[in-house]
């Protein structure tokens, strides 16, 4: 009740010894009373790869949905590095997705995608491309993305 907080998490965990999980996928999804998503973050540990080093399909979908909720498609180079589990960080229009190493735990990765809602970039942004900007063609009064 009364909570401020707009969060949800998961957590498998697919192998643990006596102290920590050695195969996990974790995720934290925040966002605000309207129902957008503003962060994504997460850690995987000792994710599955192939004999190329190659992230299994099944936790690559994963980025592949987070880099899709960003909603540029500048994101989608993230998704090369990410899949050979290397680090990279993109920023765009006031938003960052980065996959790091987890400097402390050899095979296990952090990652974030965050959508600063009230960035200056994204305000110019989101302005510039807003329906509300649309004009309407006199020939066929359909809605057409011409900027006044």
């Amino acid at each position: 009740m009364r909570s401020v907080n707009y969060e949800c998490y998961f957590q498998r965990i697919y192998e643990r010894d006596e102290v920590r999980p050695l195969r996990s996928t974790f995720l934290r999804v925040r966002g605000n009373p309207s129902g957008d998503i503003t962060e994504i973050t997460g850690r995987i540990v000792g994710p599955n790869t192939d004999d190329q080093g190659v992230l299994d399909p099944s936790l690559m979908r994963i980025f592949e949905v987070i880099v899709g909720q960003a909603g540029w498609g500048d994101f989608q180079e993230a998704l090369i590095p990410v899949q050979k589990l290397a680090d990279t960080r993109y920023e765009r229009f006031g938003a960052y997705f980065d996959f790091r190493r987890e400097p402390s735990q050899e095979n296990s990765y952090n990652f974030s995608l965050v959508l600063s809602q009230a960035s200056d970039q994204q305000t110019r942004t989101r302005a510039y491309f807003s329906e509300n900007r649309w004009l309407i063609y006199p020939d066929d009064q359909r809605t057409r993305p011409v900027l006044r």
